[in-house]
């Protein structure tokens, strides 16, 4: 599958982004594609204008973003993916902060991880730190994105979703 990866941050810089890179080197290990990969501030409507970019974009799948997603000040990811989602997936939060709560207990609360999907593309919005994003790759993503995993997964789904270009 063809996977973009942003990372959201006003902090992050391509020499210090350690979330996005596990997500890349996971991604690629699991034999995905990542033709793309940015940085971009904790800002709602420069976050929009790259994931409506993506989703536009027909080569790409799936988007997997990282940060913005807890309940300091600047963080707007939610806010700027929900108006997005054609749908959203409900049990990705769900499942996310139950599994995250062996890790770091009630703190999962301030967890904002969500999911959607929007014209589709399939788009995961997981925390800024490199053990949530090890955590959501390695215990609900690489499963849900690989066409194998039964009884469903998203993957299977991609292909009947993403618009065709004839």
């Amino acid at each position: 599958m063809n996977i973009a990866v942003l990372t959201i941050s006003d902090t992050r810089t391509s020499a210090n982004d350690t979330s996005g890179d596990y997500l890349v080197t996971a991604m690629q290990e699991s034999h995905h594609v990542v033709p793309v990969r940015k940085i971009v501030r904790d800002d709602i409507y420069a976050i929009r204008a790259i994931i409506s970019e993506w989703i536009s974009n027909d080569q790409i799948e799936v988007i997997v973003t990282t940060g913005g997603t807890g309940f300091g000040g600047r963080d707007s990811t939610p806010e700027a993916l929900t108006p997005l989602f054609d749908k959203q997936i409900d049990g990705f939060g769900e499942l996310f902060r139950f599994l995250s709560f062996s890790d770091i207990g009630t703190s999962t609360i301030q967890s904002r991880a969500l999911a959607g999907f929007a014209n589709g593309t399939f788009i995961f919005a997981l925390p800024g730190s490199t053990g949530a994003c090890r955590l959501a790759w390695e215990q609900i993503l690489v499963e849900q994105l690989d066409e194998s995993f039964r009884p469903c997964n998203f993957a299977e789904l991609v292909s009947k979703s993403k618009p065709t270009t004839e």
